[in-house]
């Protein structure tokens, strides 16, 4: 990836399209970021609506500083990621914040970090980071490339997780479609054998649901499975006929 395409963002989105998952598209972003700059690793973070982090990495001391800082729920990744801020690590064993965490990064042969925000603002956090051996690694470095990369993913990341966010709702409505279809042939099926309204066989289906401690669901799968010898299926809406 060159400096001017990390500016104009084409091989961002390229990966966006190209990549199967969200690890998939943060591992393109961390081999891109090390492309542009001359340091031992890199990684990014990404947190969202307190679930289990997203990361991917690359170079063999990324991993256990990521860990290290997740584990100690503090360090310089994660900071940013919270603030939205550009998080400077100039000389680890000078380094006085993030408890123990800059002496084992020393230790790890890493004296320097930085630590760009992704997607800040928004329920979304993340951080893009990078590891360095000799002390103040970035000082005199050209950032312009590493933050428009940041930028470029943060819109990245939002547009893929709305596309997920709507694919798991369309498959929650199909299952609900489908839940409803299951329902409504065993209200069927009550109905022509109790002889009652549509209101009352429900009302059966849900004590006995209640009563065996099962899904309603459930229950009206199990009740078309012995009644036909087969579960129940429902049928795919394919659109008009034209």
């Amino acid at each position: 990836m060159t400096s001017d395409q990390a500016h104009d963002g084409s091989a961002v989105m390229q990966w966006l399209l190209e990549t199967q998952s969200l690890e998939d598209f943060l591992q393109s972003l961390v081999d891109a970021a090390l492309a542009l700059t001359d340091t031992e690793g890199a990684g990014v973070t990404i947190e969202r609506d307190q679930r289990p982090p997203t990361v991917a990495s690359s170079g063999p001391p990324v991993l256990k500083l990521d860990e290290k800082q997740y584990g100690q729920d503090d360090g310089p990744c994660l900071q940013s990621a919270r603030t939205g801020q550009e998080v400077a690590v100039d000389d680890m064993l000078r380094e006085t914040r993030w408890s123990d965490y800059p002496a084992y990064a020393a230790a790890c042969g890493i004296r320097s970090s930085l630590s760009l925000p992704i997607a800040a603002r928004t329920h979304t956090v993340g951080a893009l980071n990078l590891y360095a051996g000799p002390p103040r690694a970035f000082e005199a470095a050209d950032l312009s490339a590493l933050r428009s990369l940041a930028a470029q993913a943060t819109g990245a990341i939002a547009l893929a997780q709305r596309i997920a966010d709507a694919q798991a709702f369309a498959e929650q409505m199909q299952k609900a479609m489908q839940s409803r279809g299951v329902i409504d042939q065993a209200l069927g099926v009550v109905m022509g054998q109790r002889g009652c309204t549509a209101d009352e066989a429900f009302g059966i289906l849900r004590s006995a649901s209640q009563h065996r401690n099962i899904k309603l669901r459930d229950l009206c799968t199990e009740l078309i499975t012995n009644l036909t010898g087969r579960p129940p299926t429902t049928p795919t809406w394919t659109g008009p006929e034209r």
